[in-house]
């Protein structure tokens, strides 16, 4: 099991990073990203922590990965904070999409493709329009078994494969009981109308091996 998208107590989990990794260590999980949330007011403070901390447990079974989820931020502002979160260090940035669960600003879904990211985080009701683009600059959509972003997930599936869209599955934790095993991923995918379940992990690792293969040498 690969988790791209999981928050500390840096942002609004509450587990710390080391937490995080034995509890995904008892799961079977081998690489997690922790992409905790971050705008304007903390982006410079929690994204070095995380990369120093990912650093510091490296060789412990689980490859942690430091990470960024841009969230709730003007749609035209995300470009910017993408480039700072890189500049920081993020191996990962995902930027919290336009889910239904929670007033998020109308376009972030296409100021966020737009950008340099990897994820785009349960992006709610996705469009075509959206998805093709998503296509076109390679960036990966989610489908979460995150508690009300996830009502979604079969469409975001149904037009992503649609027009070949990259998917991957990520929990979106918040706290060791979000943590899934391979097999309960598999269910998800399977509900969301997915039947190529390898692909989804699939792409995760292309994700891992593109944007984090020197940080992943790290942990092994």
């Amino acid at each position: 099991m690969i988790d791209l998208h999981t928050h500390s107590l840096l942002s609004d989990g509450i587990l710390l990073p080391s937490e995080m990794l034995q509890q995904a260590k008892s799961t079977g999980i081998t690489t997690l990203a922790i992409t905790d949330h971050v705008d304007l007011s903390n982006i410079d403070w929690v994204i070095p922590r995380l990369v120093n901390v990912c650093q510091h447990l490296k060789g412990q079974g689980v490859c942690l990965i430091p990470g960024a989820e841009i969230t709730h931020v003007p749609p035209e502002l995300i470009a910017s904070l993408v480039e700072k979160a890189r500049e920081l260090g993020a191996m990962l940035v995902i930027v919290h999409g336009e889910t239904i669960s929670e007033p998020v600003p109308l376009g972030t879904n296409l100021a966020a493709i737009n950008s340099d990211i990897d994820i785009l985080a349960h992006p709610g009701l996705l469009t075509q329009e959206e998805a093709e683009l998503a296509k076109q600059r390679g960036v990966a959509l989610e489908i979460t078994a995150r508690k009300g972003h996830c009502l979604t997930n079969g469409l975001v599936a149904k037009i992503a494969q649609k027009v070949g869209a990259k998917l991957v599955l990520n929990t979106d934790a918040h706290t060791d009981t979000d943590l899934i095993t391979l097999e309960k991923a598999e269910k998800i995918a399977h509900g969301a109308g997915i039947e190529d379940f390898k692909m989804l992990i699939e792409n995760s690792r292309q994700i891992v091996d593109t944007r984090c293969s020197s940080f992943f040498k790290l942990c092994n």
